[in-house]
């Protein structure tokens, strides 16, 4: 059955060569499109697509309240397009709180200079945020924000002494965890020297909710890789240091591990780190898929710190991370996955966990309080 799709832009050419590219795709039905987020909204009641692609900025209505609104009236996937400026990243998290699944770059060029590269990087979306969607059609949501409502991310930001764990995004509630996540034993308790967090589509919200558990005197080090543009990194690292206890910023070369300090690799390039406890942030290999790549820096902590890792691999498409885990496993460390249940795309944990190589299985809301549990 083909996939269904509302598309939704103010700009007629972006509608026309959206629509164009996903009709090109047998197993795609472009259902419907929209012009502002109000039409969207309308559209989604009507037509009951399987994925709504999104524009930001629109008159009538934005996306992000039309996002709001589509969540709490009929739970579906939605596919953001933003632009590639630190604007446009906030915008883009703030869109991904509101319940969005992925996003894409707008880039009216791309579109004209390599179709075929975009078709296939758009088509790819759809259709892996698709299989999404059982998640969200019985779902129950968060009421959406009144527009006097503040935002997710602070304004300021609070002193460290006096932080506290932001509220939960309004996304669709997950069903319970699965019986693999609850038959996962208590976490090993050990003085690890690193824990490394990867992750993709769905990574910004689980990281968030992930890290805000976290309590400011957290003994160890992090490092996080989310697939990401490089314009995105900043702002998103930015966002997380306002949001948690921990601190958390962009990594640059030379960075040195500390407790409390998370450092997230900065989108188009590669991170790694080394046994005197420096990171080092190298160009983004062009024969590599992911820049970051999960794999690239899981397999430097497992040079550096052999059995000293604690690794988590959480939601995401395609298999990053599952070599880099093995080399974990290889050394001793402990590698961790979210649960098949609280995943957006249960993608990289399944490829872990189908490769035997975890040592516990949870669900999103317990990785954090576990990870407090586990490092001494």
């Amino acid at each position: 059955m083909a996939v269904k799709v509302l598309v939704v832009d103010d700009s007629g050419f972006f509608r026309r060569r959206v629509s164009e590219i996903l009709s090109a795709d047998p197993s795609i039905q472009v259902v419907g499109t929209a012009t502002n987020g109000r039409e969207a909204i309308d559209q989604a009641l009507a037509l009951k697509p399987d994925v709504i692609t999104m524009d930001y900025e629109m008159p009538m209505m934005d996306g992000i309240t039309a996002v709001r609104n589509i969540m709490q009236r009929c739970p579906t996937p939605v596919l953001m397009f933003s632009s590639l400026t630190h604007e446009g990243a906030r915008v883009t998290l703030d869109a991904l709180d509101a319940g969005a699944v992925d996003f894409l770059p707008k880039n009216f060029e791309d579109i004209s200079r390599n179709p075929e590269k975009v078709k296939q990087m758009l088509c790819e979306k759809v259709h892996s945020i698709a299989r999404s969607n059982r998640r969200f059609s019985s779902a129950a949501v968060a009421p959406a924000p009144t527009a006097a409502s503040p935002s997710v991310a602070p304004t300021s930001r609070p002193a460290v002494a006096t932080r506290s764990a932001a509220p939960a995004p309004a996304v669709p509630v997950r069903p319970a965890p699965s019986a693999g996540g609850a038959a996962s034993p208590a976490p090993k308790r050990k003085a690890y020297k690193l824990v490394a967090i990867g992750t993709s589509t769905g990574g910004p919200v689980a990281l968030q909710r992930v890290l805000t558990q976290l309590p400011a005197n957290f003994p160890a080090p992090l490092v996080l890789i989310q697939h990401m543009p490089a314009a995105f990194t900043k702002a998103f690292a930015e966002r997380l240091d306002k949001l948690c206890r921990i601190q958390v910023k962009e990594a640059e070369d030379g960075d040195i591990l500390r407790p409390g300090l998370a450092l997230l690799a900065p989108g188009g390039k590669q991170m790694m780190v080394d046994a005197r406890g420096a990171v080092k942030i190298l160009p983004g290999d062009e024969r590599l898929n992911y820049k970051p790549c999960v794999d690239i820096t899981f397999g430097s902590a497992a040079k550096s710190y052999g059995d000293k890792v604690l690794a988590v691999v959480l939601t995401g498409m395609g298999a990053d991370g599952r070599e880099g885990a093995r080399l974990l496993k290889q050394s001793g460390s402990q590698v961790w996955a979210q649960d098949e249940a609280s995943c957006v795309i249960y993608g990289m944990p399944m490829a872990v966990v189908k490769a035997n190589l975890t040592d516990a299985v949870y669900g999103l809301d317990d990785i954090g309080r576990h990870l407090t549990e586990a490092c001494q």
